[in-house]
């Protein structure tokens, strides 16, 4: 993920959203980059490696069970001649038995035993639904749309009795498969949605935009059943990245819509009920049940995030305007069990929403605005490390704009002169920190002064200067000195007449 600070915002390269094995469909980095068609082949690969051990495992076992069995042939002569007791045993036993029901349902111990079930019934319910308002809810919402999705198979006719057939199937399948981890029961999910799809595709010949409906509705029968097996299961660390993304949030509170190059006036009525609006969708994200109803929440807060941007700027937003708003958006309203909600959709959401369409996208575009925010660092925000750790621990907080603090009557002028006294204290402080930056140079400056003075001296000391007397130098021999007084008197030429 590149998220990078363009044009005082924050802007995604389109490509690092795509599956790094190149097929064009959005990537999501719950599935290391790969979209849910290759990610599932990646997986498949590997789970026929480990069924194949498995099998010769199981082959192995046989062998020597076929050999234990051979053996133990020898000795079956002498264990026949205690089966006639072993008999003799069990028509007693069964004899007991038929007694003891009997008189279970005499009359006088009839009150007795309903009194009794009753209460180990009520002992049950309360160690395993410890809240039964939660409960009730629940089984209401299943009946609901076991009946919805009866009615609606009904429409399909027989390709509806056998979609019914395969989810029943499924169900009861998945229900001894309890112990399997999240990734496994999500492999089983997606095949059997993959499955049901091309039997309706190929078995039943139905046209395409029905098999989509159909698998929208399969989607919500299965997932609605198995939401309370399968969401944040306590085999996976879900929970403990939920409270650390909420931690995260809790501490990025200070962050103002001007450090993220939010292009959103909230300023304006209209565009401030928008921004509530996706708060809002965002936060009811963790009340549904369904996939489905999750992208649906996603979708409906980014389109609201559209029309703010849109409505702020007088023209249609981009991707660059979208994603700040968007981490915005995450970081006021703080969703609850967000990482949660996203692993949830990653893995059993239908493939064919998150590859293509609208909700894969603004679901990839919510999965990077969470990455974003649990690296967001000082550069990010175009801040120094020193604002940026004083922010983090609480010592200061930015300062607001005179709008966050001032009701829409008071007048201009107590407005600018609000404004004109925020930027002399903002001045203030950056000249206190000049004085206090120069005085600390100017110290170290003394410090290196002394310091190399003393150096100096050292290797002086070390090493004294001697300095040596200056030697005279050579007198020219044409030079006037007072030994050439000393020297024979110079040759004069002689001329000799012919």
């Amino acid at each position: 993920m590149n998220l990078k600070s363009e044009r005082r915002g924050i802007h995604v390269d389109q490509s690092e959203l795509l599956c790094k094995k190149g097929c064009g469909y959005y990537g999501n980095p719950a599935w290391q980059g790969f979209c849910s068609k290759c990610w599932r082949e990646e997986y498949h690969k590997a789970r026929q490696k480990q069924i194949q051990e498995d099998w010769e495992l199981a082959e192995r076992l046989q062998r020597e069970e076929e050999e234990a069995y051979a053996s133990s042939q020898s000795t079956q002569g002498a264990q026949s001649l205690t089966f006639s007791k072993f008999e003799e045993k069990k028509t007693n036993e069964k004899t007991r038995k038929v007694t003891t029901v009997k008189k279970f349902f005499t009359a006088s111990s009839r009150a007795g035993a309903k009194k009794a079930l009753a209460g180990k019934l009520k002992e049950i319910q309360e160690a395993k639904a410890p809240s039964p308002s939660i409960h009730r809810q629940a089984s209401i919402e299943t009946d609901r749309v076991s009946k919805e999705f009866i009615e609606f198979i009904r429409t399909y006719q027989k390709p509806g009795q056998d979609i019914y057939k395969q989810c029943k199937l499924f169900l009861d399948t998945m229900s001894h498969k309890r112990e399997l981890s999240i990734e496994e029961q999500s492999e089983c999910a997606q095949d059997f949605y993959q499955n049901v799809a091309d039997r309706l595709q190929t078995r039943w010949k139905v046209p395409p935009e029905k098999v989509e409906k159909a698998m929208d509705e399969v989607e919500k029968y299965i997932m609605t059943r198995q939401y309370k097996y399968v969401f944040c299961p306590e085999t996976t660390d879900d929970e403990k990245k939920d409270l650390a993304v909420q931690k995260r949030i809790r501490a990025l509170h200070w962050v103002t819509p001007q450090m993220l190059c939010v292009p959103v006036s909230e300023e304006i009525p209209e565009v401030s009920d928008m921004v509530v609006k996706a708060i809002t969708d965002i936060i009811e994200m963790d009340s549904k049940r369904v996939p489905r109803d999750k992208l649906a929440c996603i979708t409906k807060c980014s389109k609201h995030i559209f029309n703010a941007i849109k409505i702020t700027k007088n023209e249609p937003a981009s991707a660059d305007d979208f994603l700040p708003t968007l981490i915005y958006i995450v970081l006021k309203g703080n969703p609850p069990r967000l990482q949660s909600n996203i692993q949830y959709i990653t893995r059993f959401c239908n493939p064919s929403r998150l590859m293509t369409g609208e909700d894969g996208y603004y679901f990839t575009n919510l999965c990077c605005a969470v990455a974003f925010i649990e690296k967001l660092d000082a550069q990010s925000l175009n801040l120094s490390q020193e604002d940026f750790d004083r922010f983090m621990t609480g010592q200061t907080s930015p300062k607001k704009q005179e709008s966050d603090s001032f009701s829409p009557d008071v007048c201009l002028g107590v407005k600018q002169m609000c404004k004109s006294l925020d930027l002399l204290s903002q001045l203030n402080e950056r000249q206190e920190r000049i004085v206090s930056e120069a005085k600390k140079l100017e110290k170290d400056l003394i410090d290196w002064t002394d310091g190399i003075a003393k150096e100096v001296e050292d290797i002086v000391e070390k090493y004294p200067l001697e300095i040596k007397p200056k030697s005279q130098a050579l007198a020219a021999i044409d030079s006037e000195n007072v030994e050439n007084d000393k020297l024979p008197p110079p040759l004069q030429p002689q001329v000799y007449a012919g």
